[in-house]
């Protein structure tokens, strides 16, 4: 059977793998791979620990095969899960209706790898003078694990391009900064009894002070609202901390032993992320913990951190790849992002980076997810002319 030989083509392909991020995305790695090697493209594959996940990493070389220069176009293959939505389409299954396609990853952001995997060919006849790097990660949406390992690869490898497109969802828009975000959980160690023992050295409610602790979050959330940095150009102008997720008990008439929770924290690039869980740890560490040991010496508290992403401090205006795509676009706008993306990874190793891609975060995760055909379109013409002025050639606009 052919390889796809159109945008259109690609994403259909491409949706029709199920990457999940609970599921291998081996299958879809495999296929990318050997379609590039087909094309004479080199491309490696870097797996993780388990080896049920990879990275697909691959250069169209400069004549030169420098390693200085050119464009990194980014991007996450794995989606987050369908269960429980009702959906009007399969969601593996591309759907053309009206001025949109639907399908699981349209948008976030299948959509975007569609558009470069089709421009490849294209790629492959410039006369390159700077590389040109497709990376393709796992584990996005669970912590930018892949984005993560890729990009210390880069700085091991001394790869220093001109500038990374991360191809998120962003409606085309230019986004020169975005939250960081960090997820804990916390499991309270306590001591059961029946429930007449309430209160008495016979047991420690392990539920009672892990709500305590839940009170102090939110007042530690409550004081950075109103006394923190505040930046106008996100839609959440501060740093947000909410408990999400919480389990404890085992009957009504038994003081529960063990009570778990998750809390999160998005904060803002001029907040340090340490800074932050600090204020909770010290709480535990000097007022949480002892009290409870009082009433029961072996009781415990352990937080353990499950996904850390470093905000995208603004993007200097000044950097010629950020001044490239602001013309290409001509989104001379501020817009900030509330979520995180692998742009804070790519920044941490010092390159430029800037956030745009096809189809619109508000139908990302949902139901019924779709690209409008437009946006595929102009996304498909901004990367073929972000190459070509990378490389010194005359855009076509």
């Amino acid at each position: 059977m052919p390889y796809p030989s159109n945008h259109v083509e690609w994403l259909e392909k491409l949706i029709s793998f199920d990457t999940t991020s609970r599921n291998s995305n081996l299958n879809i790695v495999t296929y990318l791979k050997e379609y590039l090697e087909s094309v004479g493209v080199s491309a490696e594959v870097h797996f993780n620990e388990t080896r049920q996940k990879a990275n697909l990493f691959a250069v169209l070389p400069s004549k030169s095969s420098s390693t200085t220069g050119g464009i990194v176009l980014s991007g996450h293959l794995d989606v987050v899960p369908v269960d429980g939505q009702k959906w009007d389409f399969n969601p593996f299954r591309l759907t053309s209706n009206g001025d949109n396609f639907y399908g699981r990853g349209t948008c976030d952001m299948k959509g975007f790898i569609a558009v470069c995997m089709s421009l490849v060919p294209q790629l492959l006849k410039m006369p390159r003078n700077r590389p040109v790097y497709l990376a393709w990660t796992y584990d996005e949406e669970v912590g930018c694990l892949g984005g993560r390992a890729l990009t210390q690869y880069l700085k091991s490898r001394k790869i220093k391009p001109d500038g990374c497109l991360v191809g998120e969802p962003t409606s085309n828009k230019v986004i020169v900064a975005h939250k960081g975000i960090c997820v804990w959980t916390v499991r309270v160690k306590g001591k059961a009894a029946h429930s007449s023992y309430a209160l008495t050295s016979a047991s420690c409610n392990a539920i009672d002070y892990a709500a305590r602790l839940i009170v102090k979050i939110r007042e530690i959330a409550e004081d950075i609202a109103e006394n923190g940095v505040n930046d106008r150009f996100f839609d959440v102008p501060c740093t947000t901390m909410s408990t999400n997720l919480i389990n404890g008990g085992i009957a009504i008439n038994t003081v529960p032993a063990e009570c778990t929770f998750s809390y999160e924290f998005r904060n803002l690039p001029e907040m340090a992320q340490e800074a932050i869980q600090e204020r909770v740890s010290n709480y535990v560490e000097t007022e949480l913990l002892p009290k409870m040991k009082k009433e029961y010496s072996d009781a415990a508290i352990c937080i353990d951190n499950l996904a850390r992403v470093p905000s995208f401090p603004d993007a200097e205006e000044k950097d010629p790849f950020v001044a490239l795509v602001r013309a290409l676009t001509g989104d001379k706008e501020t817009h900030k992002l509330g979520g995180a993306t692998e742009a804070g990874l790519y920044a941490l190793i010092g390159v430029p980076v800037l956030v745009c891609g096809p189809g619109s975060i508000a139908v990302a995760h949902q139901a019924n997810e779709f690209v409008p055909k437009k946006d595929l379109e102009d996304s498909r013409n901004l990367v073929l002319n972000l190459v070509k002025k990378n490389q010194g050639m005359e855009a076509h606009m």
